[in-house]
């Protein structure tokens, strides 16, 4: 996770609480990686911010969703971002 914050940061501790409550559960990866993307942008009102989910294989295919936004500032920066991330330029 990375993120341009406006006022609030995330601590640490509260994160990795956070993230491990998705240890055991089922949800598909990509829909991991966006509610966590939703709900710590709802919480923090970010400029910028992008979520990478690295999981391990199932079943001899990786998947490494991402997502990415940002308030109108910063609305191109997550588009180039988003398009780098797909190897499109």
């Amino acid at each position: 996770m990375r993120y341009i914050p406006e006022r609030l940061l995330v601590e640490s501790k509260s994160l990795k609480l956070y993230l491990f409550s998705f240890r055991n559960h089922g949800d598909f990866h990509e829909d991991v990686v966006n509610v966590v993307y939703d709900d710590l942008f709802r919480l923090l009102k970010p400029r910028y911010m992008e979520v990478f989910g690295k999981f391990a294989a199932r079943g001899g295919i990786t998947i490494d969703p991402f997502v990415n936004g940002g308030d109108a500032k910063h609305r191109r920066m997550a588009e180039a971002r988003f398009a780098a991330w797909q190897g499109v330029r």
